[in-house]
């Protein structure tokens, strides 16, 4: 998996913001913060997609020059992999999980990120070129330990990861392309009925009807997850 973009994360900590932009600017409005930044850029990306991030726009809903943004910022770039690391951020289930409810754990974790990449549409292209972020390895590492508990072996563990990574993306992608209106659905079915001799099985079980988007990913997920190879 390529590492684009990245390049800018490493550069950060050396910054030193400058002590004018401490605390609230004199008129109660606040301060630019890298936190206010990337919080900004999530906004933006939600309203207008990966287009629609540009940094001239982003300093603009932010009340601030474009040249203030690169005191925290390296460029453009960078804010593509914080906004995305940011909204991967993982929260783990309010109950503590045993060792042994390993697939409830897992279950949970993907389900959260098949939430998160259908609030944020603009995630699901952007992750498969900018993983490195902390919280996206955190999860890969976070999902890895509890299947190595499961007893997947180190020599399944890549394909058991990357069969769950390409089922929940390929998953949420299919929902978000699929987002058709009842009278849509209902025509494809209809015309699907006229044509039922060469289609005869998807149309017997009324394929361009079923919407029931959340129950398939979970039934596909038990499926998945049964075929795991464990020791």
């Amino acid at each position: 998996m390529a590492a684009k973009g990245n390049g800018g994360q490493g550069k950060r900590s050396q910054r030193v913001e400058p002590a004018a932009q401490a605390g609230k600017k004199p008129g109660g409005e606040p301060s630019l913060s890298l936190e206010r930044i990337v919080a900004t850029a999530v906004e933006l990306l939600d309203a207008e997609g990966i287009d629609g991030l540009k940094m001239r726009r982003l300093a603009d809903r932010l009340g601030a020059g474009v040249m203030s943004l690169y005191w925290h910022v390296a460029n453009k770039e960078e804010v593509f992999d914080l906004a995305l690391d940011a909204v991967f951020a993982y929260r783990a289930p309010p109950q503590r999980i045993e060792p042994e409810d390993w697939r409830r754990d897992v279950v949970h974790m993907l389900e959260d990120w098949r939430a998160i990449m259908l609030r944020h549409p603009w995630s699901a292209s952007l992750l498969p070129r900018r993983a490195l972020g902390a919280n996206v390895l955190g999860r890969l590492e976070t999902m890895s330990e509890v299947l190595s508990r499961a007893g997947v072996a180190d020599a399944d563990m890549n394909v058991a990861i990357w069969s769950l990574w390409n089922y929940v993306l390929g998953a949420t992608v299919t929902r978000a392309s699929f987002a058709l209106s009842h009278a849509d659905q209902a025509a494809g079915q209809k015309r699907l009925s006229a044509l039922s001799e060469r289609y005869p099985t998807i149309e017997r079980t009324r394929l361009l009807l079923d919407s029931d988007w959340d129950g398939t990913f979970r039934k596909g997920l038990d499926v998945l997850l049964d075929g795991l190879p464990r020791g």
